[in-house]
């Protein structure tokens, strides 16, 4: 499984895929945001970011998958980005649960960026926040946003744990010997 896993990482149309799918929910967030009307919390913008850093991972392999060093930077990164937006996520879906249950919850207002990654002032119509936590105002089978958004990134940072594990497993010279 680990050389099959790491023969697909050295080419170019799995990374592709990836990155097509983190710009599907990154292209999803923002129908839902400026189509209909669901304005995102702060974690919902954190949640932005992780698949914004999926989408930056998957693209920078792109460039030249067969570089170990590439590949590595960029499964690490992907690794990350899915680790924090499943963290994100997480703490989402906790927040909807005390509200749920009639408890107070409440989150910060307004991004806290480093001033070196200012996205909520570089790309404000993508990262700027506009709506508070917890309000679930979309569902589908039983889980909402934050719930899909949990499901999502813990199946990234799986695969990009298989895909980093992978990377220590011997690929023979003759791809037709076993």
């Amino acid at each position: 499984m680990f050389k099959t896993l790491k023969s697909l990482s050295m080419q170019r149309w799995p990374w592709l895929l990836l990155a097509l799918t983190a710009l599907a929910m990154e292209l999803a967030g923002l129908y839902f945001q400026y189509q209909l009307n669901y304005q995102p919390c702060i974690k919902c913008i954190y949640i932005r970011v992780a698949f914004a850093g999926i989408l930056v991972a998957a693209l920078l392999v792109l460039l030249a998958p067969r570089q170990l060093l590439l590949r590595l930077s960029g499964t690490l990164l992907w690794l990350g980005s899915a680790l924090y937006g499943l963290f994100q996520a997480q703490e989402l879906v906790n927040i909807e649960q005390t509200l749920a249950s009639g408890g107070f919850t409440t989150c910060a207002l307004f991004a806290d960026f480093p001033a070196w990654l200012a996205l909520d002032k570089w790309l404000p119509a993508v990262f700027e926040v506009t709506g508070t936590c917890g309000g679930v105002d979309w569902q589908f089978a039983g889980l909402t946003m934050a719930g899909w958004s949990r499901v999502l990134m813990a199946a990234y940072a799986l695969s990009a744990l298989l895909i980093l594990l992978s990377q220590l497993a011997k690929l023979s010279r003759n791809p037709y010997r076993g």
